[in-house]
């Protein structure tokens, strides 16, 4: 009992540490997103996750009847990171995403009072309980794949007190009869959106998803049409499984400095060109940051671009999703 109290008034402190960095960092400004960040507990989310080792992953787990071992586990809940927690054979198939990029992605949801908002990646829930925190049960809805992970996922939610509707199926397909959606979050990588998130949105909706190491924040006009602006910050998430994800360029060539080089690595993921034309682009163009590509859906036509949806640099992603996705 007294390692109990001890665990939660760790918990508490670890809490308010991480809420007081993020704010420092410029994050939470909205008061909304600090109390959701300061009441929901992410332990109860990530009882377990996986740290790199020597040929592989580590488990630290709450459950560890080493003290220290504990400790070490809370600790690590709350360093503003990504936790593995979900690896099978080797592979990470499941994450609990980096707090601070929950923080940037939560608040460009701008989210209002009577928001219906799908999430596409359960993951541990604990996304699933910030937006049930700040919009009610009632208005959030997740899905993912994979049964043990939405198992799991309605676990820890009930554990921290909340219920919002929890769905096993194909992500892709998004969620028809929980739709229309104001707001759709993805936390898992794409190589185009899905037709049927769009059909699923209200006018005027807003669709957010990492898309080639960005995050597009698209504006949904009617059911076949939708178009934004990628946000200016990096996003690298699992992938959407079951989705083909094309392959890269072969970066053979290139210079090093310049596949460490963000930018230039985003311009290579949304265009899929030639590195070569790449890297001429790129330079002629003054190294343009992530804000200043966009992206178009008009039907079964989707095409990324630079600057304009109309200007000279534009490129097709010409992908189709079919069932199996996250």
């Amino acid at each position: 009992m007294a390692d109990d109290a001890y665990d939660r008034e760790l918990a508490a402190a670890l809490r308010a540490g991480l809420v007081r960095e993020l704010i420092a960092r410029g994050e939470l400004a909205d008061p909304r997103w600090r109390a959701a960040f300061e009441q929901v507990p992410r332990e109860l989310f990530v009882p377990y996750y996986y740290v790199g080792a020597p040929g592989g992953y580590r488990r630290r787990s709450r459950a560890d009847p080493d003290p220290r071992a504990r400790e070490a586990w809370l600790t690590g809940v709350y360093v503003d990171e990504p936790l593995a927690t979900y690896v099978r054979d080797g592979e990470l198939i499941s994450s609990s995403s980096q707090p601070s990029l929950m923080a940037k992605m939560l608040t460009a949801l701008d989210l209002r009072e009577g928001h219906a908002v799908l999430e596409i990646g359960a993951g541990t829930g604990y996304n699933a309980a910030l937006l049930a925190h700040r919009l009610g049960d009632a208005a959030v809805t997740t899905v993912d794949l994979d049964a043990e992970i939405t198992e799991a996922a309605r676990a820890h939610l009930a554990e921290a007190g909340f219920h919002p509707t929890v769905v096993t199926g194909d992500g892709a397909l998004g969620c028809a009869s929980r739709a229309p959606f104001d707001r759709t979050m993805a936390t898992c990588a794409l190589p185009s959106v899905p037709p049927a998130w769009i059909a699923q949105s209200r006018p005027g909706a807003l669709i957010l998803a990492p898309l080639a190491t960005g995050l597009i924040a698209l504006r949904v006009t009617d059911a076949a049409h939708a178009e934004g602006r990628f946000l200016h910050t990096p996003a690298y998430f699992v992938p959407l499984r079951g989705a083909a994800v094309p392959p890269l360029p072969d970066r053979s060539g290139i210079p090093w400095r310049l596949l460490r080089n963000d930018q230039f690595q985003f311009l290579l993921a949304v265009s899929r060109m030639a590195p070569a034309d790449a890297l001429a682009l790129w330079h002629d163009e003054g190294r343009p940051p992530r804000d200043r590509y966009g992206l178009t859906v008009a039907g079964d036509r989707q095409w990324a671009w630079l600057d304009s949806p109309d200007g000279p640099w534009r490129w097709p992603l010409d992908r189709e999703f079919s069932p199996g996705g996250a």
